[in-house]
């Protein structure tokens, strides 16, 4: 039997079907992305959630014209699958697959590239503002979840929209709320019928009819108003957006396609600014993602029968983000003024627990990453020792805090960016190829990367033990697989380690490039090239001895880090063997291009930017090939006299 989703092609094709079809459309559009996901892994449980949703706003609107702008975005699945990407849903985060967040140079129904959370209200009110300027038709709408609905810039999008009056829609997609089956099909009737023509017809006329009451028509007016609210806020949780500006119309069941077309309908072609409150259920359809729908928010490739993850995905040795919790647990035991606080990623960031053995030391604070950081500088200033636990590209957003609330201060904040480098299928919005570059500048702060699983745990106590703002970096995925210490030490700050010795040239490599940097050590020594390798561990401070030391030795250098070239690893190398006047020295960094990285396998894009062990291997023979070529340099004394420095 045919697949209605198989007939279509564009939004305009919903439009053509019944209730019927809708809901079996619906049913056929999860199991599409339950299978899909399954294979690829992705964002499951949000997408599951928002089916009927997503089919309820392509059957009302007309979004050729109407704008949708979806918040984070990783909730756009059925809405990928209605616009034209049927046949390539099969490559979902794939390389050069379709994307896993809206993307424009995918689809003209993908409005506004999104990854991260709380953008859609402000941006949909620039979109509605420009088209109002222009005098162009059209209804925007901009989807937010709850848990978005906890960053500060919805808000301050909502304030604005509030304030100007001008035409929005904001559907909130509540999937935390539980409504209990009375209130929820009260309230569902009542905002239907509330929405309907008649009744707000017959509100406005009645309205326009006590105003002209001479004497008492204004008053007669405000009680009316003042009665209104009160059955409201009997009944809905809505006078916030309401007191905001916003017409508050809710809560909808949002597995209800009726309820939901029949809500649409009616406000479509209201003015001012609206909020629709529509509760879902996250992982809906799916018994595993129903049970457990904070795992399978971001899941990994399972079993589609069982949910289990498949055999290749378990084992040891263990996720960095699992190390760094089972560490911070560790220290926490020892010292009771340790506190962990993270922005919504209590499972992402590992620290799932530590917010059970040390509950009131651990604080989500939702996705308010400036917050996260302001809080921690408060309770370092009385003596605590917070760790801030977010992802590297999450951090970008908490710039200002890091700089005026922590480092200049010289508060002993520890900030523990998961995710640092290239992160894979979760594309440009999540790579963390930034945080080298916008981290180094910061005076007072110290920044490392450890190499692997073991020295990790010794950076993250030496992170606590420090009177000063630290940051560490570490990749996603499994260690190296390394023997663990028994005892948790500190390391020397700003010192780095040589872990192989060679005349002919020296990388320095830092984080997750130093074993790829070691490997092709080993292959190089098989040519005959005789290969230094220093494992740098501090981005800030340098060390700036041991750099010099050996780039006098060698004559080459070659920088190799995870990272953006502009501001890194490898322009701090360059610095200081300028500030020492290290001469001559060739040198020549690998790194991250000026782009932003698409979605891939980890391994696949480490390949295809040069810092994997191939491409440190063809940079060495290149650098010592042509060195060779040119002249041959005398062994050398470490002198830091002459000033001339030459960067390939």
């Amino acid at each position: 039997m045919a697949k209605i989703l198989d007939q279509i092609e564009s939004s305009h094709d919903v439009k053509r079907l019944g209730l019927e079809e809708l809901e079996k459309l619906c049913h056929e559009i999860r199991e599409e992305i339950i299978s899909t996901v399954s294979r690829n892994g992705g964002h499951l449980s949000s997408n599951l959630g928002v089916v009927e949703l997503t089919v309820a706003l392509h059957c009302v609107f007309d979004l050729s014209k109407d704008k949708l702008i979806w918040d984070v975005g990783h909730q756009s699945y059925a809405h990928k699958l209605l616009t034209g990407r049927r046949d390539r849903f099969h490559t979902l985060r794939q390389y050069e697959g379709v994307s896993g967040f809206p993307k424009r140079e995918e689809s003209p129904y993908d409005v506004f590239d999104s990854g991260h959370s709380g953008t859609s209200i402000s941006s949909a009110l620039g979109i509605a503002e420009a088209r109002r300027q222009k005098g162009e038709e059209g209804r925007v709408i901009a989807l937010i979840g709850d848990g978005s609905m906890t960053a500060g810039l919805a808000f301050e999008g909502l304030n604005q929209a509030g304030h100007i009056d001008r035409d929005l829609i904001v559907v909130l997609n509540d999937n935390e709320m539980s409504i209990s089956p009375n209130v929820g099909a009260l309230s569902s009737y009542l905002n239907r019928l509330m929405t309907g023509q008649f009744v707000n017809r017959f509100r406005d006329d009645m309205r326009a009819f006590l105003e002209t009451l001479p004497g008492i028509g204004k008053s007669v007016l405000r009680f009316a108003k003042q009665a209104e609210e009160s059955l409201k806020g009997l009944l809905m949780p809505g006078l916030l957006f309401e007191e905001l500006g916003f017409k508050y119309i809710g809560p909808i069941d949002g597995h209800r396609l009726d309820y939901l077309i029949e809500t649409f309908q009616n406000i479509k072609k209201w003015r001012g600014p609206m909020l629709v409150h529509v509760v879902t259920k996250k992982g809906r359809g799916y018994q595993p993602a129903e049970l457990d729908p904070i795992r399978f928010h971001g899941v990994s490739p399972f079993v589609l029968e069982t949910g289990e993850p498949r055999s290749d995905q378990a084992g040891h040795p263990p996720t960095f983000t699992e190390v760094f919790g089972e560490t911070l647990c560790r220290l926490a035991k020892e010292d009771e003024r340790l506190i962990a606080i993270t922005a919504a990623m209590q499972n992402g960031t590992g620290l799932e627990r530590f917010s059970r053995e040390f509950p009131s030391r651990f604080y989500d604070i939702g996705i308010a990453e400036q917050h996260a950081v302001s809080f921690a500088a408060g309770l370092a200033l009385e003596g605590m020792k917070p760790v801030v636990a977010i992802y590297s590209t999450f951090l970008q957003r908490a710039y200002d805090q890091i700089h005026q609330d922590v480092c200049l201060q010289n508060l002993p904040v520890v900030f523990a960016l998961d995710r640092g480098g290239i992160v894979g299928e979760d594309g440009p919005t999540h790579q963390g190829l930034f945080d080298f570059s916008y981290l180094r500048p910061i005076p007072n702060l110290i920044v490392m990367a450890p190499k692997d699983e073991d020295e990790f745990r010794h950076m993250i106590k030496t992170a606590i033990d420090c009177s000063r703002p630290v940051a560490f970096r570490y990749p996603r995925g499994k260690g190296v697989g390394v023997r663990m210490d028994g005892a948790l030490h500190s390391i020397p700050i700003g010192k780095g380690e040589v872990l192989r010795e060679g005349e002919d040239l020296v990388i320095l490599a830092i984080g997750s490039t130093v074993y790829p940097a070691l490997q092709a050590a080993e292959r190089l020594e098989g040519e005959g090239i005789h290969t230094a390798v220093i494992n740098s561990r501090f981005l800030k401070p340098l060390d700036g001895d041991l750099i010099c030391h050996w780039a006098q030795t060698t004559g080459r250098v070659l920088t190799v880090e995870e990272n953006v070239l502009q501001g890194g690893f490898g322009s701090a190398v360059l610095e200081v063997l300028q500030e020492k006047n290290v001469s001559p020295v060739e040198v020549k960094r690998l790194g991250i291009p000026d782009l932003f990285v698409e979605h891939g396998p980890q391994s696949l894009l480490r390949s295809k930017y040069g810092i994997d062990e191939d491409g440190i291997v063809r940079e060495a023979e290149e650098i010592v090939g042509k060195r060779r070529e040119a002249f041959t340099y005398p062994k050398r004394k470490a002198s830091f006299s002459k000033t001339l420095l030459h960067q390939e």
